[in-house]
């Protein structure tokens, strides 16, 4: 018999001293205050509609991944405050095909992790498909082949249960671009297995009169009540709402428990209640912050009279409103500082964990061979009559991983022919984009600046400033500044001196992510094939 227990005790007492050496702590944004407490955000990075569960003493949160591939990314953490990226559950987006060029905004939305019967179940809307489920006894492994459990449009952000009895539901919302409504609420039986709905479900709730734009369901059941945590008021401006009911089916009773306040952490909802082992009770939520995406937050939760108490009623009204800094959650042991990674020396033969590409990859879109210590990213076409790089899948990008950065980068290019058209570099990815690229023409190499405003609707990228180098190699970096993610570029011919180069660039969020950072290397349509660019490094630091 299966058992994720098990797999997780033999995990963390094999040579635990080795994984501690591991351990990544960012230059930028560490949660973890080392003496006893957090500041919020504990990610200042996309991980979008974050979900969290509890199995023994160990948490497992996901988020949602939209059109990246891979999706589902998988966090671990021991204390709920220090968290790594340990694997994806979603190798490819689903259906394959569909998801061989970018579908921005669409694929993985808001899902659900859940722990039942010794394995680890991930529910998500797909917005044009239906609802999904993967599953696992091994959570840093495979994951099983998605299963559509509800096929149907606008059915999204689905959460399961399974009843004192062993009965099966699902909760989930509706995409009013898709389904024509929305803020409503419904429940449908599932079988044992949770892999198929059994009816047309019964709606439970409809927010239309006073909670406008419920969505982000979360189904669980305490002291007999059936719980329904659920976001309303609109992703940037909207508040935590519970409902709670003796009936799976309602009539449900509201409660407003979480709202911005007085704080500077709007729109505070949409999350995770995870209990430790030793009965504290916590929230995780998102923050929309625009270019940066939706960073995850961690609130203190209590009860009282069977409703939930999240972060501190600071005006007296008997809502809670988010914490900045807290004392951690009492897990009974102390456990190193860690966070997702973000640099890499592109040593060993795989991608970091940190990458995922802008639709579902191809193997002739890059080399990362054993013993070679850089990433191989061969000159790909663009897609043809395309104006600019929205609609480019081989963009191999990262979250922004907080409010200030740089990051660096040392790129070569091969373009393996004397006529131009080729060309690779550091991207700001967005609604809007801007990169510093290194190309080449008849008379040698050349660095350019470029920007596309509005990209997303089609207009074309422009060279903003450019200039001829002698060799083939550069350094380029980008500067991240707060608050409205400032961008300035620079490059380097030796690596120590820099030179900024063309205009400050605000960053833009993509269709409902926040900017990302990466890597890119293309080809016009009119160029002969080949040609190439290899990455030494790439550098996440103050």
């Amino acid at each position: 018999m299966r058992r994720l227990t098990a797999f997780l005790f033999l995990a963390f007492t094999i040579n635990i001293s080795a994984q501690h050496q591991d351990e990544y702590k960012s230059e930028v944004w560490v949660s973890d205050n080392e003496d006893g407490t957090f500041t919020n955000p504990i990610l200042y990075a996309d991980y979008s509609d974050p979900d969290v569960t509890r199995v023994g003493e160990d948490y497992y949160m996901t988020a949602s991944s939209f059109n990246a591939a891979p999706g589902l990314p998988i966090l671990h953490s021991r204390d709920m405050v220090n968290w790594k990226l340990i694997n994806y559950a979603l190798p490819k987006q689903v259906p394959e095909e569909n998801f061989s060029v970018p579908q921005h905004g669409n694929g993985v939305w808001a899902p659900s992790i859940r722990s039942h019967n010794n394995e680890l179940y991930i529910y998500w809307g797909d917005p044009d498909y239906g609802i999904y489920m993967v599953k696992t006894d091994d959570p840093y492994g495979n994951w099983d082949e998605p299963v559509l459990v509800m096929e149907g449009k606008g059915l999204i952000d689905p959460s399961p249960l399974w009843d004192d009895d062993g009965k099966a539901y699902l909760v989930h919302a509706y995409a009013g671009s898709r389904a024509g409504v929305k803020s409503l609420l419904s429940v449908n039986k599932m079988n044992t297995d949770g892999t198929k709905v059994l009816d047309a479900g019964r709606h439970v709730f409809d927010g239309h009169d006073n909670q406008p734009t419920i969505e982000g369901a979360k189904f669980y059941k305490r002291n007999g009540y059936y719980y329904i945590f659920a976001p309303a008021g609109g992703v940037s401006t909207g508040w935590q709402l519970i409902l709670r009911s003796r009936n799976i089916y309602g009539p449900y009773e509201e409660k407003v428990v979480l709202e911005q306040g007085s704080t500077n952490i709007n729109g505070p909802h949409q999350g995770a209640w995870v209990e430790t082992p030793g009965g504290e009770d916590w929230f995780y939520h998102f923050q929309d912050v625009e270019a940066y995406g939706r960073i995850v937050h961690l609130q203190p939760m209590s009860w009282k009279n069977d409703w939930p108490v999240m972060g501190e009623d600071k005006d007296g009204n008997g809502i809670g409103e988010p914490v900045k800094t807290h004392k951690k959650p009492d897990v009974g042991k102390n456990y190193p500082v860690v966070t997702p990674v973000e640099s890499t020396e592109f040593e060993g033969d795989s991608l970091g964990l940190q990458w995922q590409w802008h639709a579902n990859p191809k193997v002739v879109w890059h080399a990362k061979l054993p013993g070679n210590d850089y990433l191989r990213l061969f000159s790909i076409k663009t897609p043809e009559d395309a104006p600019n790089l929205w609609m480019t899948p081989n963009l191999l990008l990262q979250k922004f991983p907080a409010p200030d950065f740089k990051a660096t980068t040392k790129i070569s290019i091969f373009p393996e022919e004397a006529e131009e058209g080729k060309r690779a570099g550091l991207i700001v990815m967005g609604m809007d984009y801007a990169t510093l690229t290194l190309t080449h023409d008849g008379n040698g190499f050349i660095i350019r600046q470029t920007q596309a405003i509005d990209a997303i609707g089609g207009e074309e990228e422009v060279t903003i400033a450019e200039k001829r180098i002698d060799s083939n190699e550069v350094v380029f970096r980008l500067e991240v500044s707060a608050p409205d993610a400032t961008c300035r570029f620079s490059y380097s011919e030796n690596g120590k001196k820099f030179t900024s180069i063309g205009e400050a660039f605000k960053a833009q969020p993509g269709k409902w992510i926040g900017a990302k950072v990466g890597l890119f290397s293309v080809s016009t349509q009119e160029a002969k094939r080949g040609g190439y660019a290899d990455v030494q490094y790439f550098r996440i630091t103050k």
